[in-house]
């Protein structure tokens, strides 16, 4: 039952992360969207050409969820300008992914997609 658990939760996130990307390539060599995944972290990141060396690409963070297991509910961070993860206070946590999705959709405050 685990490992179905998981498989949903990635593949909630993948749909989600296909639906920023853009659709032509050529935009994509420019910026793109990727995440990470390890079963209780998921890091959402911009992909693009560093600005002074485009031959050189960087996955810039801008959203973290976490799961915690013992209290069943997933955490929402956002990535402040000095590098550090702050938890995101107008909508913390949530029991169900899709929630945080929205909230990160909605980005009412401009933390996500600036």
């Amino acid at each position: 039952m685990k490992n179905i658990t998981i498989d949903i939760n990635e593949a909630t996130i993948k749909n989600y992360v296909s639906s920023l990307r853009p659709e032509n390539q050529e935009i994509r060599a420019q910026l793109d969207f990727g995440y990470s995944y390890d079963g209780k972290v998921i890091v959402l990141y911009e992909i693009r050409p560093v600005w002074n060396n485009p031959k050189e690409i960087q996955h810039i963070e801008f959203a973290k969820i976490r799961f915690y297991k013992s209290r069943q509910e997933w955490n929402l961070y956002w990535m402040r300008a000095s590098g550090k993860w702050e938890l995101y206070e107008p909508f913390p946590k949530s029991t169900h992914l899709d929630n945080i999705i929205d909230i990160i959709k909605e980005d009412k405050h401009g933390c996500f997609y600036g």
